[in-house]
């Protein structure tokens, strides 16, 4: 059953009220029209006048109706579905440092810059995660949450597509990274809790190094998985401008008791997901949720229509 987010705000509804009971301006007398019979027999009745100048009243009393009810927010109260739930706490950690820029990765035999692999290969990744409660820590210079724990995986994939180039600042701070994602899965109570990171591995801002967050990770219970985006390696090409540092990135999973990967195309993606899908789940349900569904749209839509009305027949009969 509908009801009103404020109902108080009801109690304006016979304000015109007091308009209409003040004391009506005094009218100027003005002289009578004399009208040949044939056509005052074609002009409207006194009745049919009467009406029609009462028209524009009639039609502000139910735009301000309709304005009073919007205000005081009508909803409808609706219970969602129970949700099932895997009992698992992802957070990917994306790099966008500047080296995330540059072209240098093959997806599907086209060249495309490191950042929109990243981009092709998390919002793929996180669409199909549902059940699983998945965070969102970008970071380059600085580190920072752009979007908590939430099972709304769509919108997650939609922040991930948004993220660009140069937000928190162009160098790499791999650990500040991690270390803000530990810090959030620190207090959560999910049976497994994952980090899903993301870079070209070069750390070039961090005051920590990365390995000894994966060493702290284990402590609490947390396994980092890496991804090493790119197509040269630091220890096959060291002269490589922007090589990846996938040592770096293996470190840091093994130190945690987790796996890395290379992703050079889609299919990789596919070993992240098995090993995740690996850890024990607690399968099982969210209770149902009660949201409220607005309905202020309707009158406030209504109101403006009638407006609009309340206008055409001024300007007609101005």
């Amino acid at each position: 059953m509908p009801e009103f987010a404020a109902p108080y705000l009801l109690l304006a509804l016979p304000l015109p009220l007091l308009a209409w009971l003040l004391p009506p301006a005094r009218r100027a007398e003005i002289g009578a029209l004399y009208m040949p019979p044939a056509i005052a027999e074609r002009l409207p009745s006194g009745a049919a006048l009467s009406v029609i100048g009462a028209l524009p009243r009639i039609l502000a009393a139910l735009i301000w109706l309709l304005l009073v009810v919007a205000l005081a927010g009508p909803r409808l109260l609706t219970t969602t579905d129970a949700l099932p739930v895997s009992g698992r706490d992802i957070v990917l950690v994306l790099d966008l440092s500047g080296s995330m820029s540059k072209t240098d990765f093959d997806l599907g035999g086209q060249a495309i810059s490191r950042l929109d692999a990243v981009k092709e290969v998390a919002t793929r990744f996180v669409e199909g995660r549902e059940g699983d409660r998945v965070g969102l820590v970008l970071f380059a210079e600085k580190a920072y949450f752009a979007s908590p724990l939430t099972y709304d995986v769509k919108a997650l994939a939609q922040a991930i597509d948004e993220a660009t180039i140069g937000i928190s600042g162009q160098s790499t701070a791999i650990a500040d990274g991690l270390g803000l994602a530990l810090k959030r899965l620190q207090t959560s109570d999910a049976k497994s809790r994952v980090i899903i990171l993301l870079s070209d591995g070069a750390d070039t801002a961090g005051a920590v190094i990365p390995a000894e967050v994966g060493t702290l990770a284990r402590k609490l219970g947390v396994t980092v998985d890496t991804i090493a985006l790119g197509p040269k390696d630091l220890e096959t090409s060291p002269d490589a401008r922007d090589a990846v540092d996938s040592a770096t990135l293996k470190a840091i999973a093994d130190a945690s008791g987790g796996t890395s990967f290379r992703v050079r195309t889609l299919d990789d993606l596919q070993g992240v997901a098995t090993s995740i899908d690996a850890l024990e789940p607690s399968i099982g349900n969210e209770p149902p949720v009660t949201v409220y569904r607005d309905l202020w749209i309707y009158p406030a839509g209504a109101a403006l229509l009638l407006a609009l009305v309340l206008l055409l027949f001024r300007g007609e009969r101005g």
